[in-house]
């Protein structure tokens, strides 16, 4: 399992890339971000939820009214054009991040 604090910086990232394909809510992002890391990363739901909070302040997602189920809408959201220009730049960051880390992290994990 990854630790949290591994891919803390990067929530924002795995939540807007889940919703790149098509409108989604909170639930399915989260089961989707599990799937695509073969069970090696679980978003905490309150984490999930802020995040979406966050990026919909921001104006990198926007939400909607959905299908109604045991009685409740779902909230969908989608992500903007601002959303679209923040993931581009968190994937940047991402890979300028990897080759500075890489630099210190041995292939065989010895002295």
């Amino acid at each position: 399992m990854i630790g949290g604090d591994v891919i803390r910086g990067y929530v924002d990232l795995l939540v807007l890339d889940s919703l790149l394909d098509e409108p989604s809510y909170g639930y399915a992002v989260s089961k989707r971000i599990e799937q695509r890391t073969d069970g090696h990363f679980e978003l905490k739901e309150t984490t999930l939820y802020a995040a979406m909070r966050r990026l919909e302040q921001t104006g990198a997602l926007e939400s909607f009214k959905g299908d109604e189920t045991q009685g409740r809408q779902r909230t969908y959201y989608r992500v903007t054009e601002a959303g679209l220009r923040l993931y581009e730049d968190k994937c940047e960051e991402w890979h300028a991040t990897v080759k500075v880390v890489s630099r210190f992290v041995r292939k065989d994990g010895s002295k």
